[in-house]
């Protein structure tokens, strides 16, 4: 793989959207080389802002892709190549404002980092410079580390496998805010997911992450508002998981666990895995709750298995040669303990996920189609329309969850 290669065209890519510069340090800290004309400068406010030596301790932890900044909104991104699992270098992009900054706001936040270290002509020239960085919505920035991910490693991660420090403050701009619609359809998804117990959410979960990252409540201390989000997301995943089948006594308990720990919490590193370990235990207790409904164990491993293998074709000849049935055994006995025939199972549970992706993502009817293993769109949308009551494009743009 040429690193090199990859990089160089990623810089030309990302100059596209704006002035924002590609950084490369060994594991010591030390510069390897930049395109920023101002690299002087920016690399003196990247290590007198604390971000420098954050980026270390992450490199130490072999943390995953990373945004790092400060509380007025200026941030970098990270990532790491690694060897035999020991990080040798350090990728960095940036910096870009997560939101309009003011002047005033800039100096105030240089003053508070910065102090007298910076020195008044740098602080000058910074102040300068500031109007060239460019603003970059946080879903944009998050694709941009994703895409740096994958010129650096080959690997490609989801949005929940990145890990943003910074908050972004409700200073979006005006078509971001207004998207609320997309926001909630993305939250509704999210909460099915929860009372069904689906283990199949990351999709759904990447997919919300690049719309929204929590409550924009406006602050000074992003440490209280990724508190703030994780205490909201907690109590309405714990409502959605009673809806599920949990016992209110179980989930309230959990919640509240999962609310101290977030309050407990005194960096940023130590708040960051809480909403995905919270959100993760709460699917699997809900899917442990359906779990324990009166189905035999054979009928339960196959309802399980068409669960996990929406994607597939699913044969009741299959299903039963999984458990060691005859397929007329298994049908039957399939229909007394669940109450539909083995093909109908699976249409429901195929529409039932096709119905939380219309909502969550952008994927087009055919492509979900495929997805889900219909031999056809037309089909598909003949299935879709017969279970809903609509069509899948109706279903997208009707406002009101079914």
């Amino acid at each position: 793989m040429d690193i090199q290669q990859n990089i160089t065209l990623f810089q030309e890519l990302l100059c596209c959207g704006g002035d924002i510069y590609t950084w490369c340090y060994d594991i010591q800290g030390s510069l390897l080389c930049s395109n920023c004309p101002e690299e002087a400068l920016f690399e003196t406010a990247f290590s007198l802002l604390g971000c420098k030596d954050r980026v270390l301790g992450l490199a130490r932890e072999k943390s995953l892709p990373q945004a790092v900044g400060t509380s007025f909104g200026l941030i970098w991104g990270v990532d790491f190549v690694c060897r035999g699992g020991v990080p040798e270098l350090i990728y960095v992009i940036g910096p870009v404002f997560s939101h309009n900054v003011s002047l005033r706001d800039m100096e105030n936040g240089l003053r508070e980092y910065a102090g007298q270290e910076l020195g008044l002509a740098r602080k000058r020239q910074f102040l300068d410079a500031y109007k060239k960085i460019p603003v970059v919505q946080n879903i944009l920035f998050t694709r941009y580390l994703l895409m740096l991910h994958y010129c650096i490693t080959g690997e490609k991660l989801d949005a929940s496998d990145t890990c943003l420090e910074q908050s972004f403050s409700d200073a979006a701009p005006p078509d971001i805010k207004r998207d609320r619609h997309r926001v909630w359809m993305s939250e509704c998804a999210l909460l099915d997911m929860v009372r069904n117990g689906d283990l199949n959410y990351k999709e759904v979960l990447s997919d919300s992450l690049l719309i929204s990252t929590g409550v924009p409540v406006r602050g000074r201390d992003p440490l209280r508002q990724a508190k703030t989000s994780v205490i909201v997301f907690s109590s309405i995943v714990c409502r959605a998981a009673i809806e599920g089948g949990m016992s209110p006594e179980e989930a309230y308990s959990l919640g509240d666990a999962y609310i101290q720990s977030a309050e407990n919490a005194s960096t940023y590193d130590e708040i960051r895995s809480v909403p995905m370990l919270m959100y993760d235990d709460f699917v699997r207790r809900v899917y442990k709750a359906k779990q324990r409904q009166k189905l035999s164990s054979p009928v339960a491993q196959c309802r399980d298995y068409i669960e996990m293998h929406l994607d597939e074709k699913i044969r009741a000849a299959d299903l039963a040669e999984l458990v060691g049935y005859t397929e007329y055994y298994l049908t039957r006995k399939f229909k007394e303990e669940t109450g539909f025939c083995v093909s109908d199972y699976v249409k429901y549970a195929k529409i039932g996920r096709a119905k939380v992706l219309l909502r969550s993502t952008d994927i087009s009817v055919q492509e979900l189609s495929e997805q889900l293993s219909f031999s056809s769109r037309n089909y598909f949308t003949r299935v879709f329309s017969g279970i809903v009551g609509c069509t899948p494009m109706e279903y997208r743009e009707n406002p009101h969850p079914r």
